[in-house]
């Protein structure tokens, strides 16, 4: 049987049948994805392969175990390396069309450094990539015109932005962004996402929780990734040139447990400037075709840079990836 996992609790996977039932799935032994060192070898999204064991009946009981034995060839994936174990990575979510990013300039904070490394790794497996700006009812005037530069800047390099407050959400101001997609929902502890996921069903389908007073920072409350379908039934349809076996309509959201930092893994340093659209836009122009834009001559990015052509913040983000490709600092 095939179907599609809409949810991870750790130890066990819902799966989405190909007759459109929900099954609770295990996996066996030692599974992995080959080629992909991951904590969690199995990701929402994924399409999968399911056995199903039948245990004999005994005289209290008759129940079967579900298996998933193999996972489906991945569409794309993004991932970042993993709080725990620092050489390994883990998937936040698999065979998505787009990422939102919730992002907040004020209760809590989301640093240029998290969501420039968030949108790095979007272009880095090619996943399109939208920042939407949450709690603007929030804000003081001068936290608007911050949220307005930052817009202005992320827009200038090629992203879609979009501003809203998730309490007083009209489900019409975000759906057109939604629609027919599946979309990766992410960002750091209490920028809203449980908040903006009730908003858009009408009913509540997480929980949400407070802001620390101490330090301004969001309280956990999605433990486990989970996939939402907006609209209409979960028809199976076939879809011709697509890698997956199967596609579940219509347009559906992956909610992700919120997250402190944005790690990255498995970047090339002499690649990392190609996640940054603008800067290897300019870097073109550099006098070495390996330069690092850091200490080299004649380097176009640093005078780029000097004149104000690229923002400091996204090339100390820049910079700040560059140490993430040395191993040597997890060891």
């Amino acid at each position: 049987m095939k179907g599609l996992v809409v949810k991870s609790t750790g130890s066990s996977y819902i799966v989405r049948l190909d007759d459109g039932t929900n099954v609770e799935c295990r996996i066996k032994g030692n599974f992995r994805i080959r080629g992909i060192r991951s904590t969690n070898p199995v990701a929402v999204g994924d399409y999968v392969e399911v056995q199903r064991d039948n245990v004999p009946c005994t005289k209290d009981k008759c129940q079967s175990t579900s298996w998933i034995t193999e996972v489906c060839e991945r569409r794309n994936y993004i991932i970042r390396r993993s709080t725990n174990l620092s050489k390994e990575s883990h998937i936040l979510a698999a065979n998505i069309d787009q990422a939102a990013l919730i992002v907040t300039v004020n209760h809590p904070v989301t640093s240029t450094t998290f969501i420039d490394r968030f949108l790095a790794t979007c272009e880095a497996y090619r996943v399109k990539a939208i920042l939407i700006f949450n709690k603007i009812d929030l804000l003081t005037d001068e936290e608007k015109a911050y949220m307005n530069e930052l817009r202005t800047l992320y827009e200038s390099i090629g992203y879609q932005t979009a501003e809203l407050s998730a309490i007083s959400l009209h489900p019409s101001e975000l759906l057109p962004l939604l629609k027919g997609k599946t979309t990766l929902l992410s960002g750091n502890s209490g920028v809203g996402k449980s908040t903006l996921l009730n908003a858009l069903f009408g009913r509540e389908m997480t929980r949400t929780g407070k802001i620390s007073d101490a330090h301004d920072k969001g309280m956990h409350t999605t433990t486990f990734s989970e996939m939402y379908f907006l609209e209409g039934k979960n028809e199976r349809t076939k879809e011709e040139g697509s890698l997956s076996p199967f596609t579940f309509h219509p347009s559906s959201i992956i909610d992700t447990p919120g997250i402190k930092g944005f790690g990255t893994i498995d970047f090339e340093r002499e690649e990392v400037s190609h996640y940054f659209p603008e800067i290897f836009r300019i870097g073109r122009a550099c006098r070495f075709a390996n330069c690092t834009h850091t200490n080299e001559p004649h380097c176009a990015v640093q005078e780029a840079l000097e004149k104000g052509e690229i923002a400091i913040s996204r090339y100390e983000s820049y910079w700040s990836m560059l140490g993430d490709c040395d191993e040597a600092k997890y060891r």
